[in-house]
């Protein structure tokens, strides 16, 4: 039997690392390719990100999920929609499409007790979508199995002391 459906995913994973350098790499426009575990990101354009309305180009290879494979490889623009520096990051991502999608991606972190470790949740929410992209039945796109093998990918990326970006 199948739980309620929602139209948001969120899945978290603690990481021995401090909330500043997991920031760091979500700030970073190469930063989310690398940690990127459904192969759909291949590179990114742009400087790391500093608040609300920063923007970076992601190219995308939609191969790599099999589900349109059509679509090919195509570039679409990331536009931070929250940041609160070492807590929160979320955006929402722009394309030649119209109209725009109006799903959501984005981490909150919170430092354990003792700062030793920090706290990732991941989220994907397409509750604000509009009708024609909720009549196409797509969502959601990323599945959590997904979300949670990017917090492991991100996990091993800050152990191996990706380079940290000038954010933090």
């Amino acid at each position: 039997m199948r739980g309620p459906v929602t139209d948001r995913i969120e899945t978290q994973r603690t990481i021995a690392a401090s909330a500043s350098d997991v920031f760091a790499v979500l700030c970073d426009p190469q930063g989310h390719v690398a940690i990127d575990s459904t192969g759909m990101l291949q590179d990114a354009d742009g400087e790391p990100v500093q608040a609300v309305g920063d923007t970076f180009v992601v190219h995308m290879d939609r191969e790599s999920l099999n589900d349109f494979p059509q679509l090919g490889k195509y570039d679409v623009t990331v536009q931070i929609t929250e940041f609160e520096r070492n807590r929160l990051i979320a955006w929402t991502i722009l394309g030649q499409i119209k109209p725009q999608i109006g799903h959501v991606y984005g981490y909150r972190l919170e430092p354990t007790e003792d700062g030793a470790a920090t706290v990732v949740t991941s989220f994907y929410d397409w509750s604000d979508i509009g009708p024609t992209w909720r009549e196409a039945n797509i969502f959601p796109v990323i599945s959590e199995g997904a979300l949670r093998a990017t917090l492991g990918v991100l996990d091993r990326t800050v152990r191996r002391g990706y380079p940290r970006a000038a954010t933090s």
